[in-house]
């Protein structure tokens, strides 16, 4: 049964006591969107409180809106919305807690990922494909995410993922998945070339950043960590010269030598190089990547050159035509106009006119912490 606006609304006087009136004892994470605590009901329960930042142009009766769009998102790879706080000037988000924190709290850390063996990774990679691929295809809403990163991947008690922050989604009409904006939004490091030159955005976004987000769970390094002035490799490039080299387990984090299964690893790596091709049409569906995680008996198709590898004939962008581009309408073609409403917005944007602008300011920017 729907939830009604009115059973999902949380007042003050309920969400002040169970967060200790915001303590910072009580803050588990902050960002350009605000800030967010822990929380403990009267009944128990344990809740996540995400106190949206007072600068929010956004409208109260809009709000409330997407809230109930949001709340209709349920999934076991999703973090799920349990309500809204609406008062005194502030725009509150009722999630449920989930106490393992975030993915990149483990990944990124040489001590904490240890605690992250082979069958643990894989079991987050399938997860995240599996909530993606609900939001793309078997929601009522179809959804694009649009910041696909480790931060935005939550693990719960038994390290199951549920993708979180839908502060930068897009809701599409279905059976129409393609869209041009001015304004880039995301995470460097996992946002598509054809979305950072270009503006255009599709599901085929959300691939690349599942493609680019599959590599780092299994390398156990960031994207953005490869970044030197005298060096042109990152991750993907990185990942792409050992798979030529037929060496793909040497981009493996070495602590996983005691746990993984070469056969495993090696096809998450190959799934990983076809999402991060630099042509959309050439990634494939998360319909087809969830199968493709899941089964052995089918046939991986051999990836192209990934997108953005510097150094190689790929640093140059995916032409228009290839990517589906009308240029007299820069639109992608569909049959009908594309209906999409924004979710909450966040303050931190990838503003981009030319690639050289893109290419020269894009390593100063930051992954924004989210819980």
């Amino acid at each position: 049964m729907a939830r009604t606006m009115n059973s999902l609304q949380y007042d003050m006087s309920t969400i002040e006591p169970a967060t200790n009136n915001f303590s910072g004892a009580n803050m588990i994470g902050v960002g350009g969107f605000g800030s967010v605590y822990k929380g403990t009901l009267s009944d128990g329960q344990e809740i996540a409180v995400k106190r949206l930042s007072r600068s929010s142009k956004q409208g109260a009766e809009e709000f409330k809106n997407e809230v109930a769009l949001v709340a209709k998102l349920q999934h076991r790879n999703l973090v799920r919305l349990l309500g809204f706080c609406l008062e005194k000037d502030e725009r509150i988000l009722v999630y449920e807690f989930v106490p393992n924190k975030s993915l990149d709290y483990f990944l990124f850390d040489t001590e904490k990922q240890k605690q992250l063996d082979w069958p643990t990774r894989l079991k987050i990679i399938k997860g995240t494909a599996r909530g993606l691929l609900y939001l793309h295809t078997d929601s009522r809403l179809k959804i694009i995410h649009r910041d696909l990163k480790p931060s935005n991947i939550l693990l719960d008690e038994d390290m199951n993922p549920k993708i979180s922050d839908f502060g930068m989604a897009r809701i599409v009409e279905e059976n129409h998945s393609l869209e041009h904006t001015k304004k880039i939004v995301g995470t460097y490091g996992y946002i598509a070339p054809e979305y950072a030159f270009h503006g255009i955005f599709s599901f085929k976004s959300d691939v690349y950043s599942f493609g680019v987000l599959a590599l780092e769970i299994v390398g156990g390094k960031k994207n953005s960590s490869f970044y030197n002035p005298d060096s042109v490799e990152n991750l993907i490039s990185h990942a792409w010269r050992y798979w030529n080299e037929r060496t793909p387990l040497e981009m493996m984090d070495p602590s996983l030598r005691d746990s993984y299964v070469s056969d495993e690893v090696i096809r998450c790596i190959q799934i990983g190089l076809l999402c991060v091709q630099q042509n959309p049409k050439s990634r494939p569906t998360m319909a087809k990547i969830v199968p493709m995680l899941s089964s052995s008996a089918i046939t991986l198709p051999a990836p192209q050159q990934p997108a953005l590898c510097f150094g190689t004939k790929t640093r140059g962008s995916t032409s228009s035509a290839e990517m589906g581009l009308d240029q007299s309408t820069k639109r992608f073609q569909c049959s009908n106009d594309v209906s999409i409403t924004e979710f909450y917005p966040r303050s931190m944007y990838i503003y981009t006119k030319e690639a050289t602008i893109f290419l020269s300011k894009i390593q100063k920017i930051c992954n924004s912490s989210t819980w």
